[in-house]
Parts: structure tokens; C-alpha cells; sequence
């Protein structure tokens, strides 16, 4: 068979070169995402103050945390005085009385905990991906579920999918920063839709353990996921499984497209520097 007939030849981007890709998505996601949810949580404080003991959920697009809350009076960030209107106000705000620093206020333990994980996360993907393809051919559609399921599950199905729509539609045959960009956002929307009850359901039990921890009461039987769901759809309707979509689609859309498009950026720019090395 003619070499010319199999297409251009595709020049391999290294594992290094994938974690170094997938650390400055983390790095960058992380450095926009947090003073979203600084500020969420500030919003949060002044309605229902944090007392000592008492826990809340932090993300920074990549994971979430739980903190319990050790500091008295307002020495922690979380606990600084001030009055917001909305999430714009605390914005500016927050800016002007604290200096801008407060905006990224408890990054430091989000890029030790989230980049480890999620470089390692991304270049699995990569990964078993490659060798998925080497093995069942290179348009096996099921490959980005079984790697999605050992790194991820679904998130990675429905971005695969999306980028070859757009590069279908658009006649491209390699996707362009904004189709990463949008098959990004909207997939990380997909599976946050989808995710939403369960992450609901994890929200009420670390709730509840907080509570009988604290206040020493003793622990019932542990109920299951799909006991709690049916509790919660007697109680507040279907839409109770739903609570806090919105902010979850502002947070997550954006970070998912910041993630995934920088990170195929930098395999883009690496995999440009490998060709480089081979033709010189």
C-alpha cells in the first residue's frame, strides 16, 4: 500500500509533554475559578455565619473540598466583615477594602491537591486512549467511554463527540482552540446536569455527619443514595434532586472549557515542536 494513501503522519506528543499541557490547564483553571467561589462563599458567610466547627464546600473547577472552620472571629478569609448586594458588589468590594490578593484567597492548597490530580487525570486519559486505539482502530467509537470510565466516567464521551460534530460541520479536519473551547463547556454542562443529584445527595450526608458529629448525637444507619433521592423527591419534588444548578453550570461550563482547551493548546504547541524536530 502506498504510505501517502494512509494520510499525513501524525507525530506523537510524550507523556511529559502531556503533563506539562494538562499543569498549566490546572494552573490556569484554578487562577480563574477561585474567586468565583471566594466570592460565593463570602456571599454564603454573610447570610449564615460560619461558627467554629462547622463545615462548607470549596471548589476551584477542578475538585471540591471540604473545610471545617477553625479560626474564631474574622481572622479567617472566609470570615471577613462586609455587607454584599450581590455577587458583582462583593466583587467590587471585596477588591477595594481587601486589595485584589483576596480573590485567590486559599489557592495555594487547591494548586497542591487539584494539579497533582488533575495532570495525572488528563494524561491517563491521553493515555489509555492511545492504546485503546492501537488496539480496537483509530474510529472505535466506544474508545472514549471505556477510558472515560478508568479516568473519568462520561464528561470525555460527550466532549469527543461534540468535537468531531463541529470539526464535521465546520470542514476542519483538527479542532480549533474554540470548538475545544465550546465542546469543553458544553460537556462539562452535560455532565454537571447529569452529576447534579448524586452531588446533592453527597452535600446531605457530609451534612448530616457534621451534624451528629458536633453535636453528639448518635449516628443512625447509614441510608442509601437511592433512599435519600426518594426522600428528597418526597419532600421538595423532582426538582429538589436539581437544587443549585445554575451556579454549579456557571462554575463548571467555564472551567471545563478553560481546562480542556488549554490543555489541547498545549499538546497543539508541543506536537508543533516535535514536527519541527523531525524535519530538522
Amino acid at each position: 500500500m502506498d504510505p501517502e494513501s494512509e494520510g499525513p503522519q501524525i507525530i506523537k506528543v510524550t507523556p511529559l509533554q502531556q503533563m506539562l499541557a494538562s499543569c498549566s490547564g490546572a494552573i490556569l483553571t484554578s487562577l480563574m475559578v477561585t474567586p468565583l467561589d471566594v466570592v460565593k462563599i463570602r456571599l454564603q458567610a454573610q447570610n449564615n455565619p460560619f461558627s467554629k466547627g462547622k463545615c462548607f464546600v470549596y471548589s476551584n473547577g477542578l475538585m471540591d473540598h471540604l473545610c471545617f472552620c477553625e479560626e474564631e472571629g474574622n481572622k479567617a478569609w472566609y470570615k471577613k466583615p462586609g455587607r454584599f448586594q450581590g455577587t458583582l458588589d462583593a466583587f467590587l468590594k471585596i477588591v477595594r477594602n481587601e486589595g485584589i490578593k483576596s480573590l485567590w484567597s486559599g489557592l495555594p492548597p487547591t494548586l497542591v491537591m487539584a494539579v497533582p490530580a488533575t495532570v495525572i487525570y488528563f494524561t491517563c486519559y491521553d493515555q489509555l486512549s492511545a492504546l485503546l486505539r492501537s488496539k480496537l482502530g483509530e474510529n472505535e467509537s466506544h474508545i472514549p467511554i471505556i477510558a472515560g470510565i478508568v479516568a473519568r466516567s462520561m464528561y470525555w464521551y460527550n466532549y469527543e463527540v461534540l468535537k468531531k460534530w463541529f470539526c464535521a460541520k465546520s470542514g476542519l479536519y483538527e479542532p480549533t482552540f474554540m470548538i475545544n473551547f465550546t465542546s469543553g463547556a458544553l460537556s462539562g454542562s452535560f455532565a454537571a446536569v447529569a452529576t447534579l443529584p448524586f452531588d446533592v445527595v453527597k452535600t446531605q450526608k457530609q451534612t448530616q455527619l457534621w451534624i451528629y458529629e458536633n453535636h453528639k448525637i448518635s449516628i443512625p444507619l447509614p441510608m442509601s443514595t437511592w433512599t435519600i433521592m426518594k426522600n428528597i423527591v418526597a419532600k421538595n419534588g423532582f426538582a429538589g434532586l436539581f437544587t443549585g444548578l445554575i451556579p454549579r453550570l456557571i462554575k463548571i461550563a467555564p472551567a471545563c472549557a478553560i481546562m480542556i482547551s488549554t490543555y489541547e493548546f498545549g499538546k497543539a504547541f508541543f506536537q508543533k515542536q516535535n514536527t519541527r524536530r523531525q524535519q530538522y
